[in-house]
């Protein structure tokens, strides 16, 4: 379900006409999270440490309002829910683009995520059959301890849609971390609601 935000009531107008006119309008910061409990809980659990985190970050997004809004013509629509799609690895080296819907419930996420990573590794297109009108992209590159990231655009492609990367965890005293890249466009949110989103994903990470 979506509905159209009033511009008018929307103490953002301004910044949403301003920096919709922007040829790149995304920004975009690179932070550590400290994974040590959550990497724990998944493998006393014995479920995936991707799966597992990917769900606390989309928990995480589904609370802040500006990660469910998308731009459509003009137009900012709110949907009630934002889901996944993450990038998926196959054994041949390459990767296809999935759709994961969110769960509130890690176990039911799971076992829809877990039946799409199934289908996409058995496919070779690089598109999955369903895209979803509100999703995150999502990718994850275990084998990179990075520092920032970029992500290949089409400029001429209406894409409002954030970008969350996951990098290589590292140890270091006995702390887990992980880099986590967030890029988002600065006509629906501010670096506000993105702290607001890191602060959210933490307190989830930290949960046992």
């Amino acid at each position: 379900m979506k509905q159209i935000l009033d511009l008018n009531t929307w103490a953002r107008k301004e910044h949403f006409q301003f920096f919709n006119q922007f040829d790149e309008p995304f920004f975009g910061l690179t932070i550590n999270i400290d994974c040590t409990i959550a990497y724990t809980a998944a493998k006393t659990s014995g479920t995936s440490f991707f799966l597992y985190y990917l769900h606390k970050s989309l928990t995480a997004a589904n609370r802040i309002p500006a990660f469910r809004y998308r731009i459509s013509e003009d137009q900012v629509w709110v949907y009630d829910q934002v889901s996944a799609s993450p990038t998926v690895d196959r054994p041949d080296g390459t990767f296809g683009f999935s759709y994961i819907p969110f769960q509130e419930n890690y176990a039911e996420f799971k076992a829809g995520a877990d039946q799409e990573i199934a289908q996409v590794r058995s496919s070779k297109s690089l598109f999955p059959e369903i895209l979803g009108e509100c999703v995150i992209h999502y990718s994850a590159l275990p084998w990179i301890n990075f520092s920032s990231m970029s992500h290949a655009r089409s400029f001429s492609f209406p894409d409002s849609s954030p970008k969350i990367s996951f990098g290589k965890m590292t140890e270091l005293d006995g702390k887990k971390t992980m880099p986590v890249s967030i890029h988002v466009h600065h006509a629906l949110m501010d670096g506000y609601h993105v702290g607001q989103f890191i602060d959210s994903f933490q307190s989830l990470m930290n949960e046992a």
